[in-house]
């Protein structure tokens, strides 16, 4: 039976969307941290994606790379060291997963693969300088691969807004950040985890067939939306 390899399901975005999956079937999750979840179709190893070996694991159809990173500076407080740490969690460690498991995508003949960018990228915003780099980059990956790997595999992205994850959670520290984060928005309201996953969900199925090389935005009309 087809495998989804998620990693990074134990918190966040990834934690909303693994029982989505597990309702499909088989459910493979890298990270450092177990999940709070314990399923019969859940295989969890301990893993760090950046240093470690991947595990071998086979019949993987589907993969979710959901490790990201928030670290909002002045630029002029950033350092060249932080440029590479945005670059490996977003990038290189999704460079590793998916050359591992890359034959295994392909022999699936319908493969798919889902990355998480930022409305940072498309709509310049100060102090994003890292992350929007490293973001940009996850964005030349996703259409890049879309087309290297059809018709085999799929390959699309999320680009949502702030999000109430744990790696959001300074910003969203009390009412009043709250507050202010969902005036900056023309639908005046924060994303939920649950709706990133959603459409993660969608673009892992066959009903999302016809869809690769996409960046879809999820942003509360951040990036399209003046009012």
């Amino acid at each position: 039976m087809s495998k989804t390899l998620l990693v990074g399901g134990s918190k966040g975005i990834g934690a909303a969307l693994l029982p989505k999956l597990l309702e499909q079937g088989p459910v493979v999750n890298l990270s450092r941290n177990a999940p709070q979840v314990e399923h019969d179709h859940l295989e969890h190893h301990t893993v760090d994606v950046l240093s470690d070996d991947i595990p071998v694991v086979e019949d993987v159809s589907r993969i979710v790379y959901c490790p990201g990173s928030i670290n909002l500076k002045p630029f002029r407080s950033l350092k060249p060291d932080d440029f590479q740490a945005e670059f490996d969690i977003n990038v290189k460690g999704a460079v590793r997963v998916f050359q591992a498991y890359e034959k295994s995508l392909k022999k699936s003949g319908n493969g798919s693969i889902v990355m998480f960018s930022t409305v940072a990228v498309g709509q310049g915003m100060p102090f994003h300088a890292s992350v929007a780099a490293a973001k940009g980059a996850v964005e030349g990956l996703v259409r890049s691969l879309a087309a290297e790997f059809a018709p085999k595999i799929r390959v699309n992205a999320i680009a949502p807004t702030i999000t109430d994850t744990p790696l959001a959670a300074g910003l969203l520290r009390n009412e009043q950040a709250v507050e202010k984060a969902q005036e900056r928005h023309p639908l005046k309201r924060i994303v939920n985890p649950e709706e990133i996953a959603d459409m993660a969900h969608f673009l892992l199925s066959d009903k999302a067939a016809s869809i690769s090389g996409q960046v879809i935005g999820i942003d509360a009309g951040l990036s399209t939306l003046r009012t």
